[in-house]
């Protein structure tokens, strides 16, 4: 781990909540690879935790998805393959499209109003940048996962909040496809304006649309 290791020193931490939000954000970030092992003593180190909390939060972690163990191995990052990435997506865009038709009716005025405000933000950076590293942002999936809290389904919210959204981020981290954020913005646009229009059947079938679109990539990734 080396250098990432000593710039991600922190100091104690006793509650595994906490080291569950670091080694996640760790593992989502790509400083903990895809299938690399996990050393409890290097992260023990690393983080300046007691072996405990530490092996609690990796259990959180599993339950999540986002580690797995493996026999005379132990635990590993995850690493998904096109087939459970595209099995993913086909879960995800039924899911979010009904969170979106249920956001049409649930999602308050001031909900709106930062959805507009962060769409805005995204169409500055593309623009600026040119669309480099726009998923490096994290914005696609903070515009989705407003909507799916605005949902107000706690079902939902639950399973989409938890492993498929984490499990999705290392993929967008990872992925070696070619991003068009132009599109994808245009997209998120369109579903904003259902919203605000309070047209949840539009709204659903615009989001499973626009997710659709990612899972077909991930499709015909596997097919060549």
């Amino acid at each position: 781990m080396g250098d990432a290791a000593e710039k991600t020193s922190v100091k104690p931490l006793t509650q595994a909540r906490e080291v569950t939000d670091l080694l996640m954000q760790d593992i989502v970030s790509g400083q903990l690879e895809e299938g690399s092992r996990i050393s409890e003593l290097e992260l023990s180190r690393r983080y300046g935790i007691g072996r405990g909390p530490l092996r609690e939060a990796i259990l959180r972690l599993e339950g999540m998805g986002l580690v797995v163990r493996e026999p005379h191995v132990g635990a590993r990052v995850v690493r998904l393959s096109r087939q459970e990435l595209a099995e993913i997506f086909t879960m995800r865009e039924a899911l979010e499209g009904v969170a979106a038709r249920e956001a049409a009716k649930n999602i308050t005025d001031a909900e709106l109003i930062d959805l507009g405000q962060l769409i805005d933000r995204h169409g500055r950076y593309v623009e600026e940048n040119n669309g480099e590293a726009y998923m490096d942002q994290e914005g696609d999936y903070d515009f989705h996962y407003r909507i799916i809290k605005a949902s107000g389904n706690q079902r939902l919210i639950n399973l989409l909040c938890n492993e498929l959204y984490h499990l999705i981020r290392i993929y967008r981290k990872t992925s070696k496809g070619e991003a068009r954020p132009e599109r994808a913005l245009i997209e998120h646009k369109m579903i904003f304006q259902a919203l605000q229009d309070r047209d949840g059947e539009l709204a659903e079938l615009l989001m499973r649309k626009h997710i659709g679109r990612a899972r077909r990539e991930i499709e015909n990734a596997i097919e060549q």
